[in-house]
């Protein structure tokens, strides 16, 4: 890993080269200098508007206000060298969480598609979460448990009621992890989480979801002692993803990218950090290929060894891929 000054040579050479990726608002990166790492998306999404019922999209932008099928996925990272994916739950109405989770089995089963493991969408503060995993125990596609906690009808500190708690245990029984996906400014309840369940993975989405916000500086405070204290947490990773979707169109730029990107890498170091696409959300703030791109100019002064866990690695690990 570069020391101190070579990042802030390689911040300079990067910002120099990036003045022209943001076209239009949108990202466009160099090439990235090589493409050998094959990677493994460890944050697919894929919904079918038909099919399921997806609140949150109500008032979404067209951009991700329709349906989105594994052929679209695969044309969207065309040349990327996606090798394997993780199925991401889409945080469909409750009464469908079954019916999307046999969706996401059925993808993995079927040899046509690259998708190696689902985590599925579950309700851990619910009571009947036990028996709802019963039936997901021991189904080899499933990898794991994700609820949206950010969403307005999940109060904070949610996830530290007994019933939430005693749900994350038994995730460790049956080998499943679940990913946290929470406000930036209630990271510190995702590391007491952690501490609780020391048996249990936790993925922590998306860099932990500092946002636009991140320029201001009593938030990214915030965030950071977030982020160390899950990080002092050896049972949680740090999904590297989730971040030019919040750019927008006008906001954001490779050097704030950059430094979130590092922050989060060197907090958790390279042995758990792993890659997620989060497309089509993703879409909000550039392409597939833009955002994979971008990130490997953020990381190519870091080794081949760091970069290959980051893409590939660690996420047979974690999510027990074969």
């Amino acid at each position: 890993m570069a020391g101190p000054s070579g990042r802030r040579a390689f911040l300079q050479n990067f910002a120099l080269s990036a003045g022209a990726c943001v076209l239009g608002g949108r990202w466009s990166a160099a090439a990235p200098a090589s493409v050998a790492i094959p990677i493994i998306d460890t944050h697919q999404h894929l919904w079918d508007l038909k099919r399921f019922n997806l609140p949150w999209l109500t008032n979404a932008s067209d951009a991700i206000n329709r349906s989105f099928e594994i052929k679209d996925f695969r044309a969207a990272a065309n040349g990327c060298n996606v090798t394997k994916s993780i199925y991401m739950e889409v945080d469909v109405h409750p009464a469908q969480q079954v019916e999307e989770a046999r969706f996401a089995i059925g993808l993995c089963e079927d040899p046509g598609t690259q998708v190696s493991g689902a985590v599925i969408g579950g309700q851990p503060h619910d009571p009947g979460f036990a028996e709802y995993l019963k039936q997901f125990a021991g189904v080899r596609a499933v990898k794991g448990v994700r609820m949206v906690l950010h969403s307005s009808d999940r109060p904070p500190g949610l996830c530290l009621t007994p019933q939430f708690v005693d749900s994350m245990k038994r995730l460790a029984n049956v080998g499943f992890t679940f990913d946290l996906c929470m406000r930036s400014d209630e990271l510190l309840t995702g590391a007491q989480l952690a501490a609780k369940c020391p048996q249990t993975t936790f993925v922590l989405d998306h860099c932990g979801n500092i946002g636009l916000p991140a320029r201001d500086a009593a938030v990214r405070h915030v965030w950071r002692e977030g982020i160390k204290a899950v990080a002092a947490q050896p049972n949680v990773v740090c999904k590297i993803s989730g971040l030019i979707d919040k750019t927008g169109t006008t906001e954001g730029s490779p050097q704030d990218l950059a430094g979130t990107i590092n922050f989060c890498i060197d907090a958790f170091t390279e042995d758990r950090v792993v890659f997620g696409g989060d497309w089509p959300v993703c879409l909000l703030g550039g392409s597939y290929k833009h955002w994979v791109d971008t990130l490997k100019q953020v990381v190519q002064d870091r080794s081949e060894a760091c970069r290959k866990k980051l893409f590939h690695d660690n996420a047979i690990r974690v999510y027990r891929l074969a």
